[in-house]
């Protein structure tokens, strides 16, 4: 690949190509997807798009492979996730520049973003081993009962701009690792990082040809084919709530019934107590909302403070967001950088003026420059406001008063969503009382919403999705359970 040393490469390029069927090759459709830095605007790469045919040749690429991918032994499905984990390790200062550039991540989150499609990786390389069956009793003389576990076949994987390394590769790396085949739809804004860049790395590891295959299209053209082809057997999502239930509805409205895996928007609330320990709830409130500039599925969205510490906590909140620095993401103190796109810049706007009208105080605001949008913070929330009742996914925050603890968990359980939350205290039972109060997938006591390890269950409830990504859950996920009986001698029937 390269004269360099094995732990120098050469950077990856060629990045306005598809993967498909284990060749790259140059999109057919007459659309060309333009890929811009959001910090500086400039033009990362021009990709001409997939058609149809093209998502249709990458789906009999990749049910072909996984057959035979499928008949492998687990050492050596083990043994290509290691060899990921390895040029992952090798190149990342190279995937980091990626982030930061193509996606207008900070240095500090493109690092954790990193570690954490690293961590998934390491853990799927462990699934071959792990993907066994049980053997039950019958009460029919003679017979055994076998409980296979097998892969499931080829999974479609639709990923979002957000953290795209990360949250491509939690469905790609464990779906390889379990006999599976990918296709996979990366979101127009990353698809080098949400998809081409992992191609790369998946073939310079030995993947086999046609097991993994990125298929960069306008929705237009691909976006309901890629669930909707009568190839795939499960539909990994993750996305809007809006896009989520579509697809739910594609994927069981038509010939077949297709399991699917929906991790969708989120409403999530910071729930502060009266006996928190302050210095440290503010330290995370800042942190778990401002983080990737608010664009995370778990970022904090509302911060909920009992009245006895509310005042007092608004202050120091505010003092702290005013230390934090806005601006060029590739400088590594900066802590918020650019919205990803227009789009999502544009909607930002409105929220601030609907917050306005709707009667929110301004705290802390400043000066939109280019896409880069200053925190903002807002007072006197209730529950009937925009900032309240939905996602904003940007570097703006409410600050909802509650009378009491009781008060505190009505109002961070009155949403439709149900994907992360928190709550700061320094009394371990109430704490873990109150978090089990929260109807939600994921609750953390003295820490941010934004959590995410390789070994515990991540999901949400209601509209933020179903099925549960990481660990066993995982693994169960992307696997089917095949009942085989033998019956050892004749049964006797009775006619």
């Amino acid at each position: 690949m390269s004269n360099n040393t094995e732990n120098k490469k050469s950077a990856y390029s060629d990045f306005d190509l598809q993967y498909i069927a284990g060749e790259w090759q140059q999109g057919q459709d007459d659309s060309v997807n333009t890929n811009t830095n959001p910090f500086t605007g400039e033009t990362l790469v021009n990709i001409q798009q997939a058609t149809e045919d093209q998502l249709d040749e990458a789906f009999k690429a990749a049910q072909k492979a996984q057959q035979q991918w499928a008949q492998t032994m687990p050492a050596e499905r083990s043994g290509l996730l290691y060899k990921v984990v390895e040029i992952l390790d090798q190149r990342q200062e190279e995937i980091v520049d990626w982030l930061v550039k193509e996606s207008g991540s900070t240095r500090v989150k493109a690092m954790v973003e990193f570690g954490s499609a690293r961590a998934i990786t390491v853990e799927a390389a462990t699934f071959p081993n792990r993907m066994h069956g049980e053997i039950r009793p019958s009460n029919i003389p003679g017979k055994e009962n076998f409980a296979y576990r097998e892969p499931i076949g080829v999974i479609a994987v639709i990923s979002p701009w957000n953290f795209p390394l990360h949250l491509t590769q939690r469905s790609i790396a464990p779906a390889i690792a379990l006999g599976n085949a990918v296709v996979l739809k990366p979101a127009s804004d990353t698809p080098i990082t949400g998809g081409l860049l992992l191609a790369k790395i998946f073939e310079e590891a030995g993947l086999p040809k046609g097991l993994l295959n990125v298929v960069v299209g306008a929705g237009s053209e691909i976006g309901d084919a890629i669930v909707t082809h009568d190839i795939p057997s499960f539909v990994s999502f993750t996305g809007s709530t809006a896009v989520g239930k579509h697809i739910g509805e594609l994927a069981n409205g038509g010939d077949t019934i297709k399991p699917v895996a929906l991790e969708l928007g989120g409403n999530n609330p910071f729930v502060v107590l009266a006996d928190a320990d302050l210095d440290n709830a503010v330290k995370a409130a800042v942190f778990g909302k401002f983080l990737h500039q608010g664009q995370i599925c778990i970022a904090i969205n509302r911060i909920i403070v009992e009245d006895a510490i509310y005042d007092e906590f608004v202050e120091r909140f505010v003092e702290h967001v005013k230390t934090i620095k806005v601006g060029d993401p590739n400088d590594k103190d900066t802590a918020v950088g650019p919205i990803i796109n227009q789009d999502q810049l544009d909607s930002l706007k409105n929220k601030i003026a609907k917050a306005q009208e709707e009667g929110a105080k301004t705290l802390l605001s400043g000066e939109i420059e280019g896409q880069v949008v200053p925190p903002h913070v807002f007072t006197e929330v209730t529950a009937d406001m925009d900032l309240f009742r939905n996602e904003i996914f940007g570097p703006l925050v409410g600050i909802i008063r509650a009378q009491d603890e009781d008060e505190a968990l009505k109002l961070a359980n009155d949403t439709e969503y149900g994907l992360s939350s928190s709550v700061f205290t320094t009394d371990m039972e109430k704490g873990l009382r109150f978090a089990r109060g929260i109807r939600a997938g994921m609750t953390h006591v003295n820490d941010i919403t934004v959590n995410d390890e390789s070994v515990v269950p991540f999901g949400g409830e209601k509209n933020s999705g179903i099925g549960r990504f990481n660990g066993e859950w995982v693994l169960e996920e992307m696997t089917r359970l095949h009942w085989v009986s033998y019956q050892h001698k004749p049964r006797d029937y009775s006619f």
